[in-house]
């Protein structure tokens, strides 16, 4: 047949061709999975076929991100979906022009995502916006100011307001009083942009801090009638910051009583976690009552947790024990009672986060935190990390004691994704998130550990098995072409036996009136 003669004028050059270009196409779009699997954590061949083609070939997804799963005690909880991942502001985040900025001086990297400076800027919007009905000039640039990308240009505008609301507080001087405190409560906004975002060392930081916290207590005591609580949330965020510069700065007792006395003084904000920055100056400090003082009151079972609540719970219990701990003699006497505790204090810190401890380890290289966290995420695990890395090591043995046994909450919890012990099952959107919240020379610790894509390892064996076969023909190309000519005669065997039962089946007739079309 027409097939046979077509197989028998082939070369083996043909065939050599044939398999070295497969191989060369299959090896890019290998290369090519491998690179969008390490930068997106999928497969992108995988992807297409769930988005674009399921839809039209009839596929139908399910209906919701959410499913129920089984928790500790046998009853079903909603698993949280990738809307219900959310994003905190870093408690003990640094300061952008005295730290972060220094960073990108000496090696040249940005260590703050785009995505991680525009929630920064979304936060103080809505924290620093005063309620007016009428919005000023100075209100406008500093709203401005706020969601420039370019810092050069946030610092010009906040020295903009501050121009414009010293010709404002005069001009108003003679009209109300009240217009004085609020202009200068935008001034006191601008003062705080350019503590954060000027200033390049901590005590530059703390001097423009101190002179917004004068202009905030100012408008408070002569406005309590008026005053929004706008202005309370700058009042605390000014007085957190300087506790924060006190801390950084050395004077660590004068920095935990002003945290002290902000958490007395405004209870309500606890969602602004005070404690975390309390816990790390006590940690300092070594006053080790007073830290578990502190997470006898923050570390209930009604109260959200963090990596420094879970984690520094661990370090108390690992701290008693660690400087006797030894895995031999444990190994054969068993454990006592206070280092069993110790053990499931870390094995629920390493439930609640699981990339902590290669940082405390240091498997893994530290970078500077973000400015926001994801919790139970990479980037929660880096923040925790870098303030208390210190701590764990002043702890004799501690280190050794998280070493020792840190892994062995995975054998508890085989399922992360469907069920917790302690925990709700381990969200699966923290990837997506911390990509976004960490910069991209980072390498984010993904949890579970994902297997490789199906068709990343189809297309490595179609590009191995290709590159034998060309290797293969060329070496012995008479053999391989023996082999080839063998194969594609038996593949399109069936294929000339059903035309021969066609054509015996038509008449001839239909045959020559189809030769003519």
């Amino acid at each position: 047949c027409d097939a046979s003669v077509f197989l028998n004028t082939l070369t083996p050059k043909f065939y050599v061709a044939l398999t070295g270009t497969s191989s060369l196409i299959s090896g890019l779009i290998l290369i090519f999975e491998w690179w969008y699997f390490r930068k997106y954590g999928t497969s992108f061949i995988e992807q297409v076929s769930v988005s674009h083609l399921r839809p039209l070939l009839g596929g139908v997804e399910s209906s919701s991100t959410t499913g129920l799963f089984s928790s500790v005690n046998g009853e079903a909880e909603p698993r949280p979906s990738v809307s219900e991942c959310k994003v905190w502001r870093n408690p003990l985040n640094l300061f952008r022009g005295a730290e972060y900025n220094r960073y990108t001086w000496v090696t040249g990297k940005e260590p703050l995502t785009y995505y991680d400076m525009n929630l920064s800027a979304q936060d103080h919007q809505t924290f620093f916006t005063g309620d007016t009905q009428q919005l000023r000039p100075e209100d406008a640039v500093m709203q401005k100011a706020w969601r420039e990308r370019n810092p050069q240009a946030r610092i010009r505008a906040a020295y903009q307001a501050i121009e414009m609301n010293h010709e404002g507080v005069v001009e108003s001087l003679s009209l109300c009083v009240l217009n004085v405190f609020v202009h200068v409560c935008r001034c006191a906004a601008a003062y705080v942009l350019l503590a954060e975002e000027e200033a390049t060392t901590i005590t530059e930081a703390e001097r423009l801090f101190k002179k917004a916290l004068t202009i905030g207590k100012h408008v408070i005591t002569s406005t309590i009638l008026h005053h929004s609580g706008k202005d309370i949330n700058l009042l605390v965020y000014i007085k957190r910051r300087l506790a924060m510069c006190a801390r950084k700065l050395g004077r660590i007792k004068e920095a935990v009583k002003m945290m002290r006395d902000l958490m007395k003084e405004f209870p309500l904000l606890g969602m602004l976690n005070i404690h975390e920055n309390l816990l790390e100056a006590l940690l300092e400090l070594q006053a080790y009552a007073d830290v578990q003082a502190v997470l006898a009151k923050y570390d209930d079972i009604s109260l959200p947790k963090s990596a420094t609540i879970c984690y520094t719970s661990a370090l108390l219990k690992a701290r008693a024990v660690s400087d006797k701990f030894s895995p031999e003699a444990a190994s054969r006497r068993g454990l006592s009672t206070a280092e069993m505790n110790a053990v499931e204090a870390i094995h629920r810190a390493v439930e609640f986060n699981p990339h902590v401890p290669k940082y405390l380890l240091e498997m893994k290289s530290l970078i500077l935190p973000p400015e926001h966290i994801l919790k139970r995420g990479d980037s929660e695990a880096v923040a925790y990390a870098f303030f208390h890395l210190q701590h764990w090591k002043r702890a004799e043995g501690a280190l050794n004691l998280l070493h020792c046994t840190w892994e062995g909450t995975f054998r508890i919890i085989p399922y992360p994704l469907e069920k917790g012990h302690l925990f709700y099952p381990y969200p699966g959107c923290t990837e997506t998130a911390d990509r976004e919240l960490l910069p991209s020379f980072h390498e984010v610790s993904v949890y579970p550990k994902k297997e490789l894509p199906f068709f990343i390892l189809f297309t490595a064996g179609l590009c191995s098995f290709t590159a034998i076969l060309a290797m293969l023909t060329h070496q012995f190309p008479e053999l391989m072409g023996v082999f080839a000519k063998a194969f594609f005669s038996t593949l399109f065997a069936p294929l000339g036996f059903f035309a021969d039962k066609m054509e015996s089946f038509m008449p001839s007739s239909f045959w020559h009136q189809l030769t003519r079309i």
